[in-house]
Formats: C-alpha cells, structure tokens, sequence
C-alpha cells in the first residue's frame, strides 16, 4: 500500500523561493578588489536569478548543458549557483588552481557550452582563452571604469548578458535531473567528473543544516572561505540560505579575512586547516575583532590537536572537523563531542575533536580488510573506508553504470584508511596509498603529522615515504619552522621516540620555507616527493 503523502520534487527553486519568501531581507555580502563590500538581500538574488534564467534562454541553453564557472566567491557567482540549474542547465565549477592544460581537458571533457570568467581571473584565464574560443564567454566584471580591460568592447559584459525581465516560470519537475558537474581534485590520479542532482543537493543541505552538522540558524552570518569551486562550496552556499543565514563571500583576497569578519560579524566559517594555521597569530593578536567568530568548520585535511586547543583556549572559537569527499557532495562525517564527552579532561576532547566525527543523517559508513570483509568498531582495527548514502555518486560523468570504486553490494571504496571507535567516531590514518610500508609494517604519515605539529617550533609538516632497499619504505619528514632550530634531526627524534615505536621514527628531517598544497589546499605529497629527491 502507498502513502498520501504528495511526491513533491526535491529541486532547487525549492531553496530560492523559502530563502526569498522568508527571509527576502537577509543579506550576501562580497569583498570587492579594491576592499569595498557589496551588500544586497536574499530577494534582490531572486529577481538576479530569474532575469539570468530568461537570459540563458534566450542564448539557447537548454536541459543538460554544461555551462562552466570560472569564478571567485562572489555575488555573481552565487546567482550562476542557482539559475544554470533553473533553466536546467548543469553549472559547471572551474577549479581555478589546475593547470591550463588540466582546465583545458575537462572543458572539453565536459563539453561545456558557455563558461563565465570573473575579470579579477583575467590574467589565469588568458592562459586558456585561445584554447576556448569558441566557446560563448561572459565576463563577470567588478571592476572600476579606469580597470576595464583592453578590448572590453569584444566581450560580453555579465550586468549586459543579464535580461531586465525577470521569468520565474518553472521548468524543474524531475528531482534526479543534474545540478552541477565537479570535478575530483586529482589527488590520487586525473580529475573525474560527478554530476550532483537536485535531489541530491537538498537532501545534503537538509543533512548539513542538522544542529550537530553545519547548525547554521537564521541568527548566523556564514563565511565559506572553501573556493565555491570545490564541491559546490561544501554546500554552504545553498544550506546558508535555507536556514536564512548572512551569508559572506570573500572575493580573491583572502588576506583580508579578519577585517572581513569584523565588518560584517561573521559568526561560522568554513576551509581547510591550513587558511586558519597560516593567520593563527594574526587572529590572537586582533582576537577583540573578531570576537563574533563562534565556530569554525574544517575539512580537507586534519587538523591538530594543539590547533585546536589554541583557537579554543585563546580566542573561544569552537572547532568542527568534517570529512568527505566530492562524490559524497561532499559531507561524510561530523565531529562533535557527546554528552558523555562533557566530564572528559581538555586534551582527550581536543584528541577527539581532532577526529572526523560520525556519520552524519543519511550517510553510511564501514571499513573493511582487503577482502572487503567488515570490520569492528573497537578503535583499533583499520580498514578502508566505505560509504552509501542519499547523495554519494554511484559512478562518474561519462563512465557509464561502472565503477571500479563501487563495491558488488553498492558502497563507494573512498581509499581512506580509518578506524572507527564503538561510539562511531571516524579517524583516518592515512590514504590507502599514502600508508607507509616498512618491514612489513604499517605507518600511518597522518599520526607522525599530528604529533609534529604539536611541537613549538613547527607550523608545518608533511610525512611522505621513500623507497629503502633494506625495508621497502621509510618515513622522512619536511619541516616548515617558525624559528631556526639547532640539529632538527635530533630535536624531532628526541621529540617523537617517547610516542612512537622506533622504527615509525622518520629516518630524515628537511626543513622547507612552505609545504606545496595542491588545488584544494592539501598537501601535495608528489610535489613533495620532488623536493626530498632533489634534497637526497
């Protein structure tokens, strides 16, 4: 027997019109090149919305095409996040930091049929631009009159591609119809594309928008510092939205992110670890001005437990660590602490809090042996992560129904290594191809990581493994100082024997002036590889 329930779809005009109708006077701010901001209300992106859908088309856009973004976090940006899906079309986000010739294979992966370029890109772009010629290009610009480029009259200007009608008739009835098209970040091989649907999305945004997921609410202002580029900006853009939060979009210069906050009191944020570490002094020193920064969402990468300790203790800002992965849309798991966490000593919460978390509503999570045969939640045990759930690709953009990273019973393999203690709290140990193999044993690049940052004299670290000829692999280190150290070697082995066994201990320390990220703020561990063969 069905339900009586309506089979209303799931799409995205669902989120712009609550965000419209209810909360039409909360604002987006963006920081603009020459620092200004620009503010406007939730109901001025409507109407922005609706006349880009009559705009697109009139230029012949039609349901399924890809239509590519290669943009900043700004208001313009967001208005594409929205009305190429609404005229169902699939908005393509360019990652910004690949190379031209990596930009170059996926526009023509994708097929893209329109790509819009912010001119503050303008100079990264020109690299491509002859390859994508043909190509329909709209410059997104927010420059001053004596900034326009050269030629300006031979492009085509976003405010004069925008039509002044505004058609807000609705097209979207299918739920599982393409949103988006993001690529991976090409950390283990070439970059893949997963095509994110309307269903998808919203029921992310319902998941993340949970009290012990994002807890955005209607009293917040969010600033996503993650490039909206990268799985659809974690799916801030739209979660803030819906629950009516300020929302702040930091434009290219993210050096400017304490002033940021303190104009606009920015209350959330969101990005990789690294952002937070780098202005870390700077935000102590200053910490009366951002006093309305209350929590910080972190992914990517892991952060440390004596990170977290320094922005808890020092500034009061609560750190939340997330994990995930694009095809996953890209929230896996959350971490926060449990009631019975609550009477636990300051270090072993900051050493949970340092953990992935649990999985969030929605989202299934295993690790198996490499059977693929299901391990205990003890702690202890460590397996590849798998995962299932409502909003987790089940193969990739033009690869047809197979995927060799789907398993026979329909988990994604995410090539992670964790363990998961019997409250379901998730901690990676490394890449499944990052573990290091010494001797027959397993070390873990991500626990040595974690211990090296602790010490006072490192803001940086990366573990890689070389090849031995006596034990197969052996860990070495690279080390960013915040103050010249005296025989590094020894001071880190002296440092680490008391923690780890012997043999986890790196055989060598390189001292480095910046660890290389890749194009979503990893570390980019091949680049590392490079720079310890040419130290060898």
């Amino acid at each position: 027997m069905y339900g009586t329930m309506m089979n209303y779809p799931m799409t995205l005009d669902q989120i712009l019109e609550h965000s419209y109708k209810i909360h039409g006077d909360k604002r987006v701010y963006t920081q603009l090149p020459d620092g200004e901001i620009h503010c406007y209300r939730f109901a001025d992106l409507y109407n922005r919305v609706y006349s880009l859908v009559s705009s697109l088309r009139e230029v012949g856009i039609q349901k399924g095409d890809r239509v590519a973004t290669y943009a900043v976090n700004a208001y313009q940006h967001l208005e594409l996040f929205y009305a190429i899906p609404l005229v169902g079309g699939i908005i393509h986000p360019l990652n910004i930091r690949f190379s031209p010739s990596q930009l170059v294979q996926i526009i023509n992966h994708a097929e893209d049929k329109m790509i819009f370029v912010d001119n503050d890109l303008m100079d990264e772009y020109s690299k491509i631009e002859n390859e994508t010629s043909q190509i329909p290009t709209v410059w997104i610009d927010k420059c001053s009159e004596s900034q326009q480029p050269e030629n300006n009259n031979e492009r085509l200007n976003y405010e004069n591609f925008m039509n002044n009608s505004c058609e807000t008739s609705k097209v979207l009835h299918n739920e599982n119809w393409g949103l988006a098209l993001c690529y991976t970040s090409g950390t283990s091989g070439d970059p893949r594309g997963v095509i994110y649907t309307h269903r998808s999305m919203f029921l992310h945004t319902l998941a993340a928008n949970q009290a012990d997921v994002f807890g955005i609410t209607e009293k917040d202002v969010v600033m996503p510092i993650v490039p909206m580029f990268h799985a659809l900006g974690w799916g801030i853009p739209y979660a803030s939205m819906f629950a009516g939060a300020d929302l702040v979009l930091i434009g290219k210069n993210v050096d400017n992110i304490i002033d940021l906050i303190s104009k606009t009191g920015v209350t959330i944020a969101a990005g990789v670890p690294t952002v937070w570490t780098r202005i870390l002094p700077e935000l102590i020193n200053k910490k009366e001005e951002i006093s309305s920064l209350k929590r910080i969402i972190v992914g990517g990468e892991a952060i440390a437990p004596v990170h977290i300790e320094t922005f808890e203790k020092e500034l009061g800002i609560e750190i939340r660590h997330a994990w995930g992965m694009t095809e996953m849309s890209p929230t896996g798991t959350f971490c926060n602490l449990s009631r019975s966490h609550q009477s636990l000593p300051e270090k072993k919460q900051w050493t949970i809090k340092s953990m992935q978390g649990r999985p969030i509503p929605g989202v299934q999570i295993r690790i198996v042996d490499e059977n693929d045969i299901e391990l205990s939640w003890d702690g202890v045990s460590m397996g590849e992560v798998q995962v299932r759930s409502h909003w987790t690709s089940e193969t990739y953009y033009k690869n047809g129904s197979h995927n060799k990273d789907l398993t026979s019973d329909g988990w994604l393999r995410t090539g992670d290594m964790a363990t998961i203690n019997p409250e379901g709290y998730l901690n990676i140990v490394d890449r499944k191809k990052a573990i290091i193999r010494s001797g027959g044993e397993s070390i873990s690049s991500l626990a040595l990581e974690k211990t090296i940052i602790s010490h006072p004299s490192i803001i940086d670290v990366a573990v890689i493994g070389i090849a031995d000829e006596t034990w197969g692999e052996r860990p070495v280190a690279i080390l960013v100082l915040n103050e010249p150290v005296d025989e590094i070697s020894l001071t880190m082995y002296e440092y680490l024997i008391n923690v780890f066994p012997k043999f986890w201990v790196p055989d060598k320390f390189f001292v480095v002036e910046e660890i290389p990220k890749n194009s979503v703020g990893k570390t980019d561990k091949n680049a590392l590889r490079q720079i310890v063969t040419n130290c060898l």
